[in-house]
């Protein structure tokens, strides 16, 4: 009768503790998050299917989630932060190109003509991104884009790049990690650009880092092998191409999805349809005043069918005005 009191009192014990330990956890969690239904349901999921004894218990090697970026983890207003790097690279690279002073969007881009650059749409962009993203080897772009980001400033903000990372995101993402989710980023955005500015910041590993891609080559190079980019994309990682490529290459749904515009929206119904349970966010952006606020008439992170998919399906509208305490990680200094 003692031993079978003293095991019980134990398990007791060791339940009290343990539920001690989560409370601590859960209080030093998403500091730059107000208290309220996004933190919470944040915090809640992430206690359920980490429990053992939870009829939701996921084990660690399928808890996948998956994170958008412009507009997600960092800003993405007036325009996507690659197309400014784009911008700067048109003007260096102009000397080299005097028929770009009678060519469009080129023209525009040189004259300053944001508006006008703009009105040239997909075509004019590719015409951008093939003349400033390709013609060199995959180190060579990675060394051109790492060279940018040191010294390049948003021309709205007038801070470097790198400091428009959202904080309570950088916070959410080491937190899932602490619960051991494995976090990729999966993106519009080429993953050439992305992976030499956000792998550190993040701490992401390049191969955990998925986006659109240009083809490439391999040169044996004289005994110095390259790999060459091409004037071709490869693959565009958006709407439906990103559950395409997270098939492709994580080869699990995720069980945690992130987002901010339409173009998350086939990554947010692929995690859904997960058998285990699930949970998405989209980052709604409301805060005019310390960021942008836009949502289902942007030409820039759209939202619109997914706004109104969160909200018929229960998934997580984060509301940034309201939610965070500060949006960017220089603030908290």
């Amino acid at each position: 009768m003692k031993k079978y009191f003293l095991q019980s009192f134990i398990l007791i014990l060791l339940g009290f503790i343990g539920c001690n330990q989560n409370n601590n956890s859960n209080k030093k969690a998403l500091q730059s998050w107000n208290e309220g239904k996004s933190k919470s349901e944040i915090i809640d999921f992430v206690n359920k299917i980490t429990d053992e004894q939870s009829k939701d218990f996921i084990k660690p090697s399928n808890r996948v989630a998956v994170f958008d970026n412009d507009g997600t983890i960092w800003s993405e207003k007036p325009i996507y932060f690659q197309f400014y790097f784009a911008i700067d690279r048109v003007k260096e690279l102009a000397p080299k190109h005097p028929e770009w002073k009678k060519k469009e969007p080129f023209k525009s881009i040189l004259k300053n003509d944001e508006q006008a650059i703009l009105k040239h749409g997909l075509d004019g962009v590719l015409d951008v991104l093939y003349a400033t993203h390709t013609g060199t080897t995959v180190s060579e772009f990675h060394q051109i884009v790492a060279k940018w980001i040191q010294t390049a400033k948003h021309p709205v903000k007038n801070v470097p790049y790198t400091n428009l990372v959202f904080k309570p995101m950088l916070e959410l993402l080491d937190y899932l990690r602490e619960h051991e989710f494995k976090v990729y980023i999966v993106s519009g955005g080429s993953v050439e650009f992305m992976r030499p500015i956000i792998s550190e910041i993040y701490n992401i590993p390049y191969e955990q880092i998925i986006g659109t891609s240009f083809k490439t080559e391999y040169d044996y190079n004289n005994g110095n092998p390259v790999i060459k980019r091409l004037s071709d994309v490869d693959f565009n990682n958006d709407k439906g191409g990103k559950p395409v490529n997270i098939q492709k290459i994580i080869g699990k749904k995720p069980i945690f999805c992130a987002g901010n515009s339409d173009g998350d929206l086939a990554m947010m119904q692929w995690t859904a349809s997960n058998s285990k349970s699930s949970f998405n966010i989209y980052i709604h952006h409301t805060d005019a005043e310390r960021e942008w606020a836009y949502d289902r008439n942007s030409h820039v992170g759209k939202l619109d069918k997914g706004l109104d998919a969160a909200k018929e399906k229960g998934w997580i509208l984060v509301d940034m005005k309201n939610d965070w305490k500060i949006i960017y990680t220089f603030e908290a200094k």
